[in-house]
């Protein structure tokens, strides 16, 4: 799982304690930009290290937490089974790398993995507008079997909350991933 940069870390944060709190072993990547906003939207102080607010705040033992700038991570190899791979939320400028291949970090030498292995990639933008080139990467990235999630709550369930909105998206996701869940209201 990667947290990019772009606004609403919180869908990150909250499928990595959904997935923790099922017992999944979470491999965790976060940006730089990433640790920008944590700080910016949820008041996080990276003061301690990386590693140490991760395990702070997310529940269980089964995080493990890379640097990005970490190449040589085992995830960065075809050879570390994983079941797939979550960006969320991710940047248009990560999106693009990953549509291109350009592995020059680990988030997207993993996301690349995931698509030469064939193993399921779940990319969740958070970006308005979107320009032609947002929209033609998502585009050849969809044809490749990546699933495309923007992050677009669905309000038929009439959310009274911040986190029942967040709690959709993540339920939607999980769902994709053969999740079982009630975090959301299902349409009747």
């Amino acid at each position: 799982m990667a947290i990019t940069g772009a606004s609403g870390v919180i869908y990150g944060i909250r499928m990595a304690e959904e997935l923790l709190l099922r017992d999944f072993e979470v491999h965790l990547i976060a940006s730089d930009a990433a640790c920008i906003v944590l700080e910016q939207e949820l008041d996080w102080d990276f003061s301690a290290g990386r590693v140490q607010t991760f395990c702070q705040h997310l529940p269980g033992s089964n995080l493990v937490y890379y640097d990005n700038d970490d190449i040589a991570a085992p995830l960065a190899s075809g050879s570390f089974l994983t079941q797939g791979m979550i960006v969320m939320p991710c940047t248009m400028s990560t999106l693009s790398a990953i549509a291109y291949g350009s592995s020059n970090n680990l988030i997207s030498r993993v996301a690349d993995v995931m698509l030469k292995e064939k193993r399921q990639l779940i990319l969740v933008p958070r970006e308005t507008p979107l320009n032609t080139i947002h929209l033609r990467n998502m585009l050849l990235l969809a044809e490749m079997g990546v699933h495309i999630v923007p992050a677009m709550p669905g309000f038929y369930s009439k959310p009274t909350s911040i986190d029942e909105i967040v709690n959709f998206l993540v339920g939607k996701v999980l769902d994709l991933l053969n999740v079982p869940n009630d975090l959301y209201n299902r349409y009747v």
